[in-house]
């Protein structure tokens, strides 16, 4: 087994930690994985000063310039609501939008159109920009949104206020001004969770989802944003959900060259960075041992393996990779470039390195902004009550 091997395996992994500091048991796995990133969350999270200690710490063990993940969406799915605010959450975003676009003169006037799809972008681009100051302000550098799915009626339990929209049009809308939002603030943004949960009546992090649409339908609708803003999304979340109509069959897209490799890469041209969903969630493990779950998700195309929690389970995948490249020369090549291809993304995407700490006075003043940017959110999306 070569250090290069240890090292190429360990740069796919990005794992969670268990507390809001580093334990000596942690320390010792971190050494010996050297993850290509940390994600945190609210269990991880006290306060900026202790997140940016804890998220230096724990990157200073792993790869170079590794991704410091945090889940800030907005509404039920923002890590840093007890640290700092809460923000709106992506649907309540795009209906304010929607809202303020209808106060405007008359539809007749091209000017008033405009006008209107300008106040749209333009509260999706503050939201996305003050998700990003704030994740920046806590020193991560990711940032796992927009979501990309579609609102649909089979998911609306499920997904509650995370889709912005019903139609694809209306996801493309906020999300493109979000990560422009993102981008303005040196942020990595990532679109999920591909190719589209808004037909999912099941929960992913208890069961698999089988999501009972054709290819057509998924092409034309799912798939539309990540068509749309194939350039612009620096990375893709890929779900646990099978598509039993479409020739995915019934296999998780995760692990789906299928989904991945034919669909993602060549018919659509992505070029960024393939990201799974947590391989500890129920939809994968009731499929496979997370070390299956782990070579069949890099066999499949996958860039960034997700693990959030259990060091056992992070431990095991690693093992599992290791002893699959001593196995197969051809999995050895394919861990190595895709390695040295995530080297030179993670060097390009944090050049700049980890955003320095706010002043109190500064931090103080991004939360009232954030406080503010719900209130208008709020009034805005009031006036669609008849």
């Amino acid at each position: 087994m070569t250090m290069e091997l240890r090292r190429a395996a360990g740069s796919l992994l990005v794992v969670g930690l268990a507390g809001t500091e580093l334990t000596g048991l942690e320390r010792a796995w971190l050494k010996l994985v050297r993850p290509g990133g940390i994600i945190l969350f609210q269990r991880n999270i006290a306060d900026a000063r202790q997140t940016r200690t804890l998220l230096t710490d724990a990157t200073a063990l792993g790869a170079e310039s590794g991704f410091r993940c945090v889940d800030v969406e907005g509404g039920t799915v923002n890590r840093l609501r007890d640290a700092l605010a809460a923000l709106p959450s992506a649907q309540a975003v795009a209906r304010a939008g929607t809202t303020s676009a209808h106060v405007v003169p008359p539809a007749h006037s091209q000017k008033a159109r405009m006008n209107g799809a300008q106040k749209v972008s333009g509260l999706a681009q503050e939201h996305g920009e003050l998700v990003a100051r704030a994740v920046r302000a806590f020193g991560f550098n990711t940032t796992l949104a927009p979501v990309l799915d579609l609102g649909l009626p089979a998911s609306a339990e499920v997904m509650g206020t995370r889709a912005a929209a019903e139609t694809a049009a209306g996801v493309v809308a906020y999300a493109r001004a979000f990560l422009v939002g993102l981008a303005s603030q040196g942020v990595v943004g990532c679109g999920k969770h591909f190719p589209g949960l808004g037909g999912g009546m099941l929960d992913s992090h208890l069961e698999t989802p089988e999501i009972q649409r054709e290819g057509r339908e998924l092409w034309y609708e799912d798939l539309a944003p990540y068509r749309e803003l194939r350039d612009e999304l620096p990375m893709v979340m890929v779900n646990h959900a099978a598509y039993p109509r479409t020739p995915g069959k019934g296999r998780p897209a995760s692990v789906s060259r299928y989904w991945i490799e034919n669909v993602l890469r060549k018919r659509i041209g992505y070029r960024g960075i393939v990201f799974s969903d947590d391989l500890e969630m129920g939809g994968i493990l009731k499929f496979f041992s997370i070390e299956e779950a782990a070579v069949e998700a890099v066999r499949a195309g996958t860039d960034l393996l997700e693990i959030c929690h259990n060091p056992e389970l992070i431990l095991r995948a690693f093992e599992a990779l290791l002893a699959e490249g001593e196995r197969s020369r051809a999995f050895r090549e394919m861990l190595l470039k895709r390695a040295a291809r995530m080297d030179r993304l993670r060097g390009m995407l944090f050049a700049d390195g980890v955003a320095t700490a706010l002043p109190a006075r500064q931090f103080e003043a991004l939360r009232t902004r954030i406080l503010r940017f719900g209130e208008t959110v709020k009034s805005l999306e009031e006036m669609r009550q008849p």
